[in-house]
């Protein structure tokens, strides 16, 4: 069958064959799979995908990033299903706006794309407690993720609660729908499933076994689960994949999470993983027999925080989405991995249905040639090693293959892509501010919290409650007060009496006789913590208020459901008479806000008595929540706020959580380099960048949270900022940058057929284009020669044409978009024979 098959797609014109090979979405589809890939219809698919968390962005936003991921090259969208934003309560279910599911899922099918569907549930997905609600943490004798008869009931329960709204929407392939696969558990094997021991063995095989009895006709899968029974497909997470093996040769090899960047911690720097090496990083994959594989990025990833009532993500990381114009940082050369996605389509037929042989080419250097019977021939030339350049030879042609690269040959012939020669253009991206622009005359308004208990308190106990255990995530803020007296004999021995908080997390704002004193954190890896503050006593009674905070819940880890969070010890060292130990006092409680009490976040509180109008808010003043209305900022750029100028809070726009800001500040000391090599094995502490910069500055706002008039802006200010700084900022590119060498694949990836003889005279081309509505206006650099460094920050070497700006002009300035040959006879004659030439260009877009 597969012979016939070969033969019959042979005959097709490469056109008709892409047609052909786009998913079936208005009827049936058997989903099956054999040791080389999933089987759709009786023909086997190369997959590739991409990930759009949906409740990480909007639903307005959800049809362009969409086909912003199609036009990617992704055929594919992976997604998990977000338990906490989904069952708001037991059998209490929410789908609606962010977490409307089954519109997500048609928004994807409506676009001819497949579905992942990751229904977990649990996640992890650095979502907050993993995507677990919090509420089942409190079903008595509930263990997570484990064989514990509570935690699978609901887990099933939720489970067959997504399946049959997926069947009843008929979503899934074989009912006609696009789902063609369908995830449970998530990252469990391993250490994880040791931890609990027997127990364990038994929870995933369990997951398993009542995944599969959902009967939803597509394929179940289990990332990082080597012990996946059949028929559940295990599959790799990693950076890298080409090694891996599934744990049974009927099982293909699979690719859920490829991650091209790493999300930061607090206090550490970001690293920013290299497109060449994401792009050798796939190139290896499939080379070696892989056959679907997900880039694990939050496409669409918005910053969105919390507010009471809602799960939200865990913390306001700044995700690097490379294909989403919304994200605030994006990838600037994701279309290089756009035309890897074409180069490897090019060779989808012959990948899954013909043979591989392997030849070494020297020490580091390999090729895998693939050959069907109709005569197709495919070829991966790899140069592994990460410090030299070479030339190999293959089939009794030359090849140049830079240190760490992958070259495909669709024809074991011409090269059309190679993963460290980037053709495509570099993006700059630049956040222009705009100040706040008020709509009314009466600026600002103000609300000041209460320090410590406002209104009557929750209880009062001897010694400390767990802050998770008390507010049960339904807020961030928890307050602890307690009162002591000093007399005479209490003076200090120096200067100050000390305060001592050991807390296990997440942080705290302390305040004593109603000043905030000091305030301390964990960070992303312990959030544990212990802080000494000097402290000023007074004669007499003082009273000392914790605002004990939470940053998120942990979300991954073993038994993490039992990490808490609040204070184990404070007292008061540096006294005369010994230190007083205040633990055991009689501590009274209050959970949340005030203001959140009163929901001045909300659209309905804009004319709540409370607010006092101020023509000037006060500035650098802690516990502060401030008002303003605001215009919409002009144009439709992505928009970002600019909260560098505020201490740490939360944020809303017209009622929407905005998320919690806090734009800390990175050590100096976290190995940043001025420059990243992409050459060599990626892992977080490479390619770090932004040390002694703010971890982020800039917090999505979706433009559909605008109104035309009438916009609110609510902002709770914990320690003290200056609010008149807060600007909102557009997301603009500001310039394209070109680096292309004549060694680099000339081929035109939209047009080339395999049948097609190679124009050995073709030549290397920079192609440039701005975004739409924008044209070239000015080409600040242009050399043809041997130029070096990266875009702005190019310069001439000692091959220089003295025509280039004139040529680049010529064929750029004025238009959207422009293609200059490194062959163009403008350039004049060579004025350096022997130089490899190399064409690089930066302009800017106006």
């Amino acid at each position: 069958m597969a012979a016939a098959a070969a033969a019959s797609f042979a005959a097709l014109p490469c056109l008709l064959l892409l047609m052909l090979m786009l998913p079936s979405l208005d009827a049936a589809s058997n989903v099956s799979y054999d040791h080389r890939s999933l089987i759709i219809d009786g023909r086997r698919r190369l997959v590739i995908s991409t990930s759009i968390h949906y409740p990480r962005s909007v639903p307005e936003m959800w049809p362009k990033l969409v086909a912003e991921a199609k036009d990617g090259g992704a055929d594919c969208i992976e997604t998990y299903v977000f338990w906490n934003g989904h069952e708001i309560a037991p059998g209490q279910y929410y789908f609606e706006d962010r977490y409307d599911l089954v519109r997500f899922v048609k928004i994807v099918r409506d676009a001819g794309l497949l579905l992942i569907l990751r229904i977990g549930p649990f996640v992890a997905a650095e979502w907050n407690f993993g995507g677990v609600p919090v509420w089942l943490h409190y079903v008595p004798g509930t263990v997570f993720r484990t064989n514990n008869e509570p935690f699978k009931s609901h887990m099933k329960s939720f489970t067959t609660y997504i399946v049959n709204m997926m069947k009843k929407e008929q979503l899934f392939a074989s009912q006609g729908g696009n789902i063609i696969l369908a995830q449970i558990e998530n990252e469990y094997g391993g250490y994880l499933e040791e931890y609990y021991g027997p127990a364990g063995k038994a929870y995933a095989m369990w997951a398993a076994s009542m995944a599969l009895s959902q009967n939803t006709g597509v394929p179940w899968i289990m990332c990082q689960q080597t012990d996946a029974p059949h028929p559940v497909i295990n599959t790799c997470n990693s950076f890298y994949c080409d090694t891996f093996q599934p744990n049974s040769p009927t099982k293909p090899k699979m690719w859920t999470e490829n991650w091209p960047g790493w999300f930061q911690t607090f206090g550490e720097s970001n690293p920013h993983r290299p497109p060449e090496d994401v792009a050798f990083a796939v190139a290896r994959f499939f080379e070696k027999g892989g056959s679907l594989q997900n880039y694990y990025v939050y496409h669409g990833g918005t910053n969105f925080g919390r507010t009471t009532g809602g799960p939200f993500i865990t913390t306001s990381y700044d995700y690097d989405a490379p294909i989403d114009e919304y994200g605030l940082r994006r990838f600037p050369k994701w279309a290089h991995l756009r035309e890897l996605h074409k180069s490897i389509k090019l060779c989808e037929h012959t990948l899954l249905y013909g043979n591989t042989t392997f030849l070494s080419l020297g020490p580091k250097q390999e090729a895998d040639i693939y050959t069907d019977q109709s005569g197709g021939c495919v070829a991966f030339l790899a140069n592994i090693d990460s410090d030299k350049d070479t030339v190999v030879t293959f089939r009794n042609m030359k090849y140049d293959l830079p240190a760490w690269s992958v070259s495909i040959l669709p024809d074991c012939k011409n090269v059309v892509f190679n993963t460290a020669k980037v053709q495509s253009q570099t993006s700059t991206v630049i956040m222009v501010p705009e100040s706040l622009q008020a709509s009314k005359s009466d600026q600002w308004s103000t609300f000041r919290e209460r320090t410590g208990i406002w209104g009557k308190n929750d209880f009062v106990q001897n010694g400390f409650v767990d802050h998770i255990n008390t507010t049960k995530d339904s807020t961030d803020y928890l307050w602890y007060t307690t009162s002591f007296s000093v007399d005479g004999s209490y003076s200090s021995k120096g200067s100050h009496a000390v305060l001592n908080i050991d807390s296990k997390g997440h942080g705290v704002h302390a305040f004593l006789n109603n000043e905030l004193i000091g305030s301390a954190y964990g960070n992303g890896s312990k959030s544990s913590f212990t802080v000494e503050l000097p402290i000023n006593l007074r004669t007499g009674r003082n009273e000392l208020a914790l605002l004990s905070m939470t940053v998120g819940l942990q979300n991954a880890g073993p038994s993490y459901e039992w990490i808490g969070a609040g204070f184990t010890n404070v007292n008061i060292s540096g006294l005369k008479n010994g230190d007083v130990d205040l633990s055991s006092n009689n501590w009274a409680y209050k959970i949340g806000l005030e203001g959140e009490y009163y929901s001045l976040f909300k659209p309905d509180q804009r004319s709540n008595k409370r607010w006092i109008p101020q023509s000037e808010p006060p500035k650098n003043q802690s516990l502060t929540w401030y008002k303003v209305n605001v215009d919409v900022p002009q144009g439709d750029d992505p928009v970002g706020i600019d909260m560098q100028s505020m201490g740490k809070g939360l944020a809303w726009l017209n009622g929407n959580a905005i998320g919690r800001y806090w734009p800390r500040t990175s050590s100096t000391d976290d190995r940043c380099t001025p420059s990243c090599n992409y050459r060599g094995t990626f892992n977080p502490d490479k390619c770090r960048t932004g040390c002694g910069q703010p971890t982020q500055k800039w917090y999505h706002v979706p433009r559909s949270w605008f109104h035309p008039s009438g916009n609110t802006l609510v902002v709770f200010e914990e320690k003290g900022g200056d609010p008149t700084k807060i600007t909102f900022s557009r997301r603009v590119v500001s310039s394209v940058c070109s680096f292309v060498s004549e060694h680099y694949p000339s081929i035109d990836l939209e047009s080339w057929d395999k049948s097609t003889a190679n124009d050995a005279s073709a030549t290397a081309k920079v192609q440039l284009s701005c975004p739409k509505g924008k044209n070239i206006s000015l080409v600040k650099f242009a050399s043809l020669g041997n130029p070096s460094g990266t875009c702005r920050s190019y310069q001439k070497g000692s091959c220089h044409h003295p025509n280039s700006l004139s040529v680049v002009e010529k064929a750029c300035l004025n238009t959207n978009s422009c293609t200059v040959s490194l062959s163009d006879g403008g350039f004049g004659k060579d004025l350096c024979p022997g130089v490899i030439k190399t064409l690089a260009i930066e302009a800017d877009c106006a």
